[in-house]
């Protein structure tokens, strides 16, 4: 099912924005106050972390708990449990309970093995395989380019030395650059996000992003816009040494798409990330599961992804 436009805007505006922790003097380890410019190597290192992170979603698994409410303070909450499992050229979901685990033994075993031929089939070679990830490979390189041009797009102001745990984090104001020219309409996001950065100070890594949108994003000619106000944030934590991916997101849009307004409150939860690699090395994963649960492994391989 396709995600409603608003949503895949706000996840672009958070993916937008990552490239956060590699700019600015504190960001690179120089004196917060003596303005000197970035290190452009240490710029480099942080930017390809970020990459490497949107890679690695493709590479680990995980629990993910949505919690969505129609409006803004809205004591009635839908909450829905997911297993999430990559599979090569897209990305599986097998609903849990709340307490994440099956609700059905024979449903859940019914997934693991939808989840099995896809994989199957993402390990294969032929001509749809090669389009599917040609197709993934562009968007990737898509939002690479993206995350790139935040490097240009927003200036970014020391303000103070926060903590979390037993982790020391600077925190930036991120604002609009009113000299950075879009490349792209979509680009043009950039000039009305505005919001705040916590940057992990031993990796150099984001911590935590939490921004507002100060003016109306439109998206289509017609199809319709993000009201200003709309906020969003996300918390990143390291999973392996250098590995920094995200554990809560929310956001907070308002949005309208034709002639239907439309509320978005949502909260993520991702937890248990256990890196399972690409098909080849994930398909003994699930046949394991599927051997120990008493179930036919024998999936066809044509079996198309879903």
């Amino acid at each position: 099912m396709t995600k409603p436009i608003p949503i895949v805007l706000a996840g672009l505006l958070l993916a937008f924005c990552q490239a956060a922790p590699g700019i600015g003097p504190a960001a690179v380890g120089m004196d917060d106050s003596d303005g000197a410019p970035a290190d452009s190597a240490r710029v480099a290192k942080a930017v390809a972390g970020l990459k490497e992170a949107e890679q690695a979603l493709y590479l680990y698994e995980r629990i993910e708990k949505l919690e969505e409410r129609k409006a803004a303070g809205d004591g009635k909450i839908d909450v829905k449990v997911s297993r999430v499992f990559p599979a090569g050229t897209g990305i599986a979901r097998i609903s849990l309970g709340l307490d994440t685990k099956p609700t059905s033994e024979a449903s859940y075993k019914e997934e693991l093995e939808k989840l099995l031929g896809a994989l199957n089939w993402a390990a294969s070679s032929g001509k749809q395989q090669r389009e599917a990830y040609e197709k993934l490979q562009k968007k990737q390189k898509e939002r690479a380019e993206l995350i790139d041009q935040t490097k240009n797009a927003f200036i970014f102001t020391f303000l103070e030395q926060d903590t979390r745990g037993d982790r020391a984090l600077s925190k930036f104001r991120m604002e609009p650059n009113p000299n950075y020219r879009p490349t792209s309409r979509t680009a043009t996001i950039f000039a009305k996000v505005k919001g705040f950065v916590w940057l992990d100070d031993a990796s150099g890594q984001m911590a935590k992003i939490e921004g507002d949108v100060t003016d109306d994003i439109s998206f289509g000619i017609f199809l319709g816009k993000i009201y200003k106000g709309s906020h969003f944030m996300q918390e990143r934590y390291e999973f392996e040494p250098g590995v920094w991916l995200p554990t809560y997101s929310q956001y907070d849009f308002d949005a309208r798409k034709l002639f239907s307004q439309i509320s978005i409150h949502q909260r993520m939860f991702a937890s248990h990330y256990k890196r399972v690699g690409p098909p080849t090395e994930a398909i003994p994963i699930i046949r394991a599961e599927l051997d120990k649960m008493g179930a036919s492994a024998a999936v066809h391989p044509d079996s198309m992804p879903h």
